[in-house]
C-alpha cells in the first residue's frame, strides 16, 4: 500500500526494465559478433552503454519519479565537463598562440 509520501511502483516495472537490459546488452555484444567496425561499431557500442545506464538511473535509483533529481543528476555533471572542456579548448588555443608568437612557426605546427 502507498502510504503519505512513499509511493510504490508495481513489479512488472522492474521485470520489464530487466528485460529491456538484457535486449539492450545482446545488441551491444551483436555490434561485436556481427563485425562492425570504425566509427559505426563505437558509435552503437556508446548509444546502447548511456541507454543501459539512463535505464538504471531513471527506474532503479527511483529518479524517473523524482524530476529534480533527475536533472541534478543527470544534466548536471554533463553541462559541467561540456563547460570545463570548453575552458581546456580556449586555453589550449591561447597556450599554442603564444608558443607560435614567442617561438614562431615550426614544423610541427605545419603539419596539423
Amino acid at each position: 500500500m502507498a502510504t503519505e509520501g512513499h509511493q510504490e511502483h508495481p513489479l512488472s516495472v522492474y521485470l520489464w526494465i530487466w528485460v529491456l537490459l538484457f535486449v539492450l546488452s545482446m545488441f551491444s555484444y551483436m555490434v561485436d559478433y556481427i563485425g562492425f567496425e570504425g566509427y559505426l561499431r563505437w558509435s552503437l557500442i556508446l548509444i546502447f552503454m548511456f541507454a543501459k545506464a539512463g535505464f538504471i538511473i531513471a527506474i532503479f535509483m527511483h529518479m524517473a519519479w523524482e524530476r529534480i533529481a533527475l536533472i541534478y543528476a543527470i544534466l548536471g555533471p554533463p553541462v559541467l565537463l561540456l563547460f570545463l572542456i570548453g575552458l581546456m579548448a580556449v586555453e589550449g588555443d591561447y597556450t599554442l598562440l603564444t608558443r607560435l608568437d614567442f617561438f614562431g612557426e615550426t614544423d610541427f605546427v605545419a603539419e596539423h
